[in-house]
């Protein structure tokens, strides 16, 4: 085993038949590298490149990768200026590098045939890494209720567990915050809106992605992630039957008749076929009437879909042009 100086510091190397590994002299001695660490005397952080085959996606990562838009876009400027915010990562075994910040970053480069990108390498335990992750993807300026309710449920898990370590005889009579409200502080969030957040994470998939899609609303979101799983899978069906999204009374009093162990599937189906107030003259097709103009193998979700893109298009071709 041999020392090495290196960017970041006191670095151990060693060979094995096949392998080289590289790893910082403080994990030898099981001390983490932290702020302190690095105002202490660890030189300072700089920029280096590193192969993208090299580099994984955080494990827990809530954050979508999607080719929309905005990833466009990212790639348009990549192409145009370059990479402007290196990425941070932080070493795992094996010679590799676990991205804590930059996945969209990453993809963008990766399609636009980059074989390196440049980096900035932090040594974090599990619990600091996640909550770097979540706070450098908090502040994007589009995020969906799910990645929100994921990020804040990590983020709350790691400071709860921090908050749970043994206490010195120093800060022992202090009050310590909680984490709800250390979230609420950074991210800017009332207290009870972070905590709807992280109850959203128990909805089933199907339903958070009506959420993410704007179908259903937040409110009722919030009231319907209460229910058990099977419950949530009838309430899809009551919603497909009746051809409705419940409102937050609806899903308020669905939610009250499953703690009184009274929700079947035929009470769901009742509530969710209710006139809303403000539908009393609302217009209504059959299925019969509206399958003339679409494909058999189209169902009435699918097809309520098309009416409401082709009327928005047609509103905007016609009324805002």
């Amino acid at each position: 085993m041999v020392k090495r100086q290196c960017l970041f510091g006191t670095f151990l190397t060693t060979k094995v038949p096949g392998r080289h590994f590289l790893f910082p002299e403080s994990w030898r001695k099981g001390v983490k590298m932290t702020d302190a660490n690095r105002q202490s005397g660890e030189k300072e952080e700089r920029i280096i490149e590193i192969e993208i085959e090299r580099l994984r996606p955080f494990k827990e990562h809530p954050f979508q990768v999607k080719d929309d838009k905005e990833m466009f876009l990212l790639q348009e400027s990549i192409e145009k200026y370059g990479i402007l915010n290196p990425l941070i990562v932080r070493p795992v075994p094996d010679g590799y590098y676990e991205i804590i910040s930059g996945h969209r970053r990453k993809h963008a480069a990766e399609k636009l045939g980059y074989r390196k990108v440049p980096v900035i390498i932090r040594v974090l335990s599990e619990d600091d890494s996640i909550l770097s992750m979540v706070d450098s993807n908090l502040h994007r300026e589009r995020i969906s209720y799910s990645e929100k309710a994921f990020a804040y449920k990590l983020k709350n898990d790691v400071l709860k567990r921090k908050s749970g370590r043994k206490k010195s005889q120093v800060d022992h009579k202090k009050t310590r915050k909680r984490s709800i409200d250390i979230i609420s502080e950074d991210c800017g969030d009332s207290p009870k809106q972070v905590q709807r957040y992280i109850s959203l994470t128990k909805l089933i998939p199907e339903m958070l992605q009506k959420l993410d899609d704007e179908i259903i609303s937040f409110c009722p979101a919030v009231e319907i992630a209460a229910l058990k799983e099977n419950e949530q899978r009838e309430l899809l069906k009551a919603m497909d039957y009746a051809q409705a999204i419940p409102s937050l009374s609806q899903a308020q009093r669905i939610k009250q008749l499953s703690k009184e162990k009274q929700l079947s599937l035929e009470k769901m189906e009742e509530i969710m076929c209710e006139v809303k107030k403000g539908e009393i003259t609302r217009v209504a097709f059959t299925n019969e009437q509206l399958h003339k103009y679409f494909p058999n193998s189209y169902t009435p979700a699918m097809m309520k879909r098309e009416i409401l893109a082709l009327l928005k298009l047609w509103k905007k071709e016609s009324w805002e042009s």
